[in-house]
């Protein structure tokens, strides 16, 4: 038994070493996998200052019928789970921001050939019927920013319609001109144009027309648009549309304002408007695209 003492102690020995060393061998992965869960337990969440309770989004993806696929509320309250949504709007939860991406597809709505992932205003929610008018005053702002876009041949790149006013017929106007659905022109389209933003309205062709005429969508003509000076590219920008009778204004980043009043706007007060946002995608040239970010998006009437 003595004999086998010292053979005893190196064995004890050896096994304290070992456990020692497997002892501070495990101390740095340890304090690793702490430092990183504690990383990712710091990054900060951010949420975009958007009120989707008043919009629904149409999505350039078919339906089982054929047509647009749409997620009105309060559904779209959710859409960062909606599994058919994420494609085309998803959260960005480092920015703080809905994107919304777009490219050419079947999914077309009706008197365009070009789809979209964009918002429509429903004042009451779910219902497309009830809209505002030049005179009742409105105010929509956006904080948005590009954030990709394809180049077509020519190395310029694909323009998108970020911001809208479309026109609607109420029901008995509809009817008083014998057309098969509401749809009136939009008397304004803000462009994401090659890096600036672009400015359409309309403008009356014939300003003896009668109210009744006036409602007739080509008794409108396209006005030669304009641009605002300043770019912003692919960086962040905020803008403001504000409606008052025979007014509109449109104001890039609080400094550069576009004013249209007079007689056009006057003739226009016979509609009903509503507000569009996102992603109206310009272009049907095949692998083309856009994604747009929207931090931020408020309307008031």
């Amino acid at each position: 038994m003595r004999n086998l003492r010292p053979f005893l102690y190196l064995f004890l020995s050896l096994s304290f070493l070992s456990g020692e060393l497997r002892a501070q061998n495990s101390e740095p992965n340890e304090k690793v996998k702490k430092e990183q869960k504690s990383k990712k337990r710091k990054r900060k969440v951010r949420l975009p200052k958007i009120d989707l309770s008043h919009w629904k989004v149409t999505l350039p993806i078919t339906n089982e019928k054929g047509k647009p696929y749409e997620i009105e509320p309060p559904e779209i309250l959710n859409y960062h789970e909606n599994e058919i949504a994420k494609p085309y709007m998803y959260l960005d939860d480092r920015k703080g921001a809905i994107v919304f991406h777009a490219m050419p597809t079947n999914s077309t709505t009706a008197n365009t050939k070009f789809s979209r992932s964009e918002l429509r205003e429903q004042m009451v929610p779910g219902d497309n019927n009830v809209n505002w008018k030049f005179e009742d005053g409105a105010y929509m702002k956006g904080r948005i920013a590009m954030e990709a876009s394809s180049k077509d041949d020519n190395g310029k790149y694909h323009r998108t319609i970020i911001m809208q006013i479309h026109g609607r017929l109420t029901n008995a106007q509809r009817d008083l001109i014998g057309q098969k659905d509401n749809n009136a022109p939009p008397i304004l389209k803000i462009y994401w144009d090659n890096g600036k933003i672009r400015i359409k309205t309309k403008l009356l062709k014939n300003l003896k027309a009668t109210d009744e005429e006036i409602l007739h969508e080509d008794a409108w003509a396209n006005d030669e648009g304009y641009n605002f000076e300043q770019r912003v590219d692919f960086n962040a920008f905020t803008l403001e549309v504000k409606i008052k009778k025979g007014k509109m204004t449109i104001i890039l980043n609080g400094t550069d304002y576009k004013v249209y009043e007079g007689i056009h706007m006057e003739k226009w007060g016979i509609f009903e408007n509503y507000f569009k946002a996102g992603n109206y995608f310009q272009s049907r040239d095949e692998g083309s695209f856009s994604k747009v970010r929207f931090y931020a998006l408020e309307v008031k009437h």
